[in-house]
């Protein structure tokens, strides 16, 4: 009898993995709307065509060395050792022999963590749209998901110095999100901002096509993010855990909902008017903040964080267009800054982290990721020029890089 609860609990949780991890997947369409509605009609297709390509990259290079990079059967706590490929999983004897230590399958945790890499890449493409050539941005998502990171990834998650030094980041606020969005700054800087973006140095509106499509993407990633935050908890199978998950979800769903109401009331103080996108971004900026420690708040709390987050995403935007940093999803802020933000909030619900212990972490994971990304960026320039033409620029990347349009029978 206790074998067969043994393998029960075993199936339960990897069941609980998988579809956690399909949560996570939806969220590559997330993005892909989100993005696609936020960029002009000329740019749709390229952008489509960058994230079903991310995705597919980052699931092919996570599981030829990225995965192995990240939990490796050794390491010196920075440098972890080097392996190829997935293993076998585990026998029916030795997850019996465990007692219930071993209470999912190791596929299981691959599939749960090549989703995650893959929402790494996807903040990138938001910030370098509308003039990165795709080709260098496919060999960046290369370099991406299979070193930088997995390396700062091992450096938390994979049992590294950050975890040895009490870095706490339940879902990551910091190995996920900061992660993306120090790469895509890097990429920003190195790419410049889209033509006719500044004028007299003063930033210049340049509308999405298609905000419908930009809320229903809001929307996926909100659903995701459910899998996201709460599958991190790794196990369900006991009330303890049941309860931990569905507690997650509570302060998921609430954080996000603060993120909302927060940018909505104080975009309206600051432009007068009610501005979608920074409510959309509101969205995110909550989720995000929320995603380092979902457990530990009360939902009041939880409430109190997105809040906050959906504060910082719209001056945070509003920051970087004036320092010239051309984003045209917000998601450099959006991850980024409110990436930040969820870090240091950590010890206000969770007893046993630090603040100089969540700063330590949140400046090496931002260090590492920016820096590397810096030097391959320039790289890529220098060897194949990143940036499309001022011309093709003009009649969009649609038609330059992917030789059709999304929308053909409309025109400007």
């Amino acid at each position: 009898m206790e074998t067969q609860l043994i393998e029960l609990a075993y199936a339960l949780d990897t069941l609980y993995f998988l579809v956690m991890g399909a949560f996570v997947m939806w969220m590559a369409a997330g993005f892909t709307m989100l993005e696609s509605g936020l960029v002009r009609a000329k740019n749709t297709a390229e952008i489509l065509t960058k994230n079903i390509s991310l995705y597919s990259i980052a699931v092919i290079m996570y599981m030829v060395v990225g995965y192995n990079l990240m939990y490796p059967a050794g390491g010196s706590g920075i440098i972890p050792d080097l392996a190829f490929f997935l293993g076998s999983d585990n026998t029916v004897e030795a997850v019996v022999a465990s007692g219930g230590d071993v209470y999912y399958s190791g596929m299981s945790d691959h599939f749960f963590q090549v989703v995650f890499v893959a929402t790494a890449c996807s903040i990138i493409s938001g910030a370098v749209a509308e003039r990165m050539k795709l080709w260098p941005f496919l060999l960046f998502c290369v370099f991406m998901t299979s070193i930088i990171y997995p390396v700062q990834g091992y450096w938390k998650w994979g049992g590294g110095f950050l975890d040895a030094a009490g870095f706490a980041d339940f879902a990551g606020s910091g190995v996920v999100h900061l992660c993306g969005a120090a790469a895509a700054l890097a990429g920003v800087i190195v790419l410049g901002a889209r033509k006719g973006k500044y004028k007299d140095g003063k930033p210049q509106a340049m509308p999405g096509a298609n905000l419908p499509l930009a809320t229903l993407g809001t929307f996926i990633l909100w659903l995701g993010w459910f899998g996201f935050n709460g599958g991190s908890e790794l196990i369900v199978s006991n009330v303890a855990e049941a309860n931990a998950v569905a507690l997650i979800f509570v302060n998921t769903n609430t954080a996000a909902a603060g993120g909302v109401v927060a940018a909505l009331l104080f975009s309206k103080i600051l432009f007068g008017k009610f501005d979608l996108s920074m409510s959309l971004n509101g969205a995110i900026g909550g989720l995000v903040s929320i995603t380092a420690e979902p457990l530990a708040p009360t939902p009041e709390l939880a409430l109190l964080i997105g809040a906050i987050g959906g504060i910082i995403v719209v001056v945070s935007i509003i920051l970087l267009d004036r320092v010239k940093i051309d984003d045209p999803v917000g998601a450099i802020s959006a991850h980024g800054t409110c990436g930040i933000w969820g870090l240091v909030a950590v010890p206000l619900s969770n007893a046993d982290a630090t603040l100089g212990a969540q700063l330590y972490g949140t400046i090496t994971i931002f260090a590492w990721t920016f820096i590397a990304s810096l030097i391959f960026w320039g790289i890529l320039k220098a060897v194949m020029g990143i940036r499309i033409t001022e011309e093709a620029e003009d009649v969009g990347a649609d038609v330059t890089e992917c030789g059709l349009e999304a929308y053909p029978e409309f025109k400007d």
